[in-house]
């Protein structure tokens, strides 16, 4: 199964077949495109690996077409050779040396097409990431309600202030069911003291 998909878009079928023949068979899918409006619609369609682009298209240019791949920051990290029969074509519209994309000269050799794509791909990785847009930092442009704080703060003081008077009251009943038990023994010993003065009484 192919792993990689290269569009080729050239207006001639000589060219597009030479690309095809010239790759090792089974490694690459090869997609074909034979103007420029084509190929724009195959690179959005097929997301192609690589394309192999003629400078010199009915339609729309290969100049054209150059243009929309590098303005788009998802179609410039696809690696890209430039082909052209007179390299001064190119040349005139991009200046010297060629960054982010491979030319090659056409006619070319097997040799050459395969150091031309691994050129392309090389180039393509050294492509700085695009950043994205930052989105907007919303500012608070109300002010904060100083009203609403206070008014928050003061119920918070009355509960802390109910709390409190109840654990008070809590206290004050605690203290007073321990005072139970010795108020009940100070009555006994004092009815204990009664009958004893009572019974000396009686004798």
């Amino acid at each position: 199964m192919a792993s990689h998909k290269i569009l080729v878009i050239d207006d001639s079928r000589v060219i597009r077949n030479t690309v095809r023949d010239m790759l090792p068979p089974g490694n690459f899918e090869i997609l074909e495109a034979k103007d420029g409006l084509e190929g724009m619609n195959l690179i959005h369609q097929a997301h192609p690996n690589l394309i192999m682009l003629d400078f010199l298209l009915p339609k729309m240019s290969g100049w054209e077409v150059f243009q929309q791949v590098q303005n788009k920051p998802e179609l410039q990290k696809i690696p890209l050779v430039l082909m052209s029969g007179r390299k001064e074509e190119v040349t005139e519209k991009i200046s010297e040396p060629f960054e982010y994309f491979e030319f090659i000269p056409k006619p070319f050799d097997q040799k050459q097409l395969i150091a031309a794509i691994k050129s392309a791909m090389r180039k393509a990785s050294l492509r700085p990431a695009v950043a994205p847009s930052p989105q907007p930092v919303v500012k608070e442009t109300v002010p904060p309600d100083s009203s609403t704080g206070t008014a928050e703060i003061q119920q918070l003081n009355a509960r802390i202030a109910k709390m409190q008077a109840e654990i008070d009251t809590l206290k004050k009943q605690m203290a007073q069911m321990a005072a139970v038990p010795a108020e009940v023994d100070g009555l006994k010993k004092k009815l204990a003291q009664i009958m004893a003065f009572i019974q000396q009484k009686l004798k």
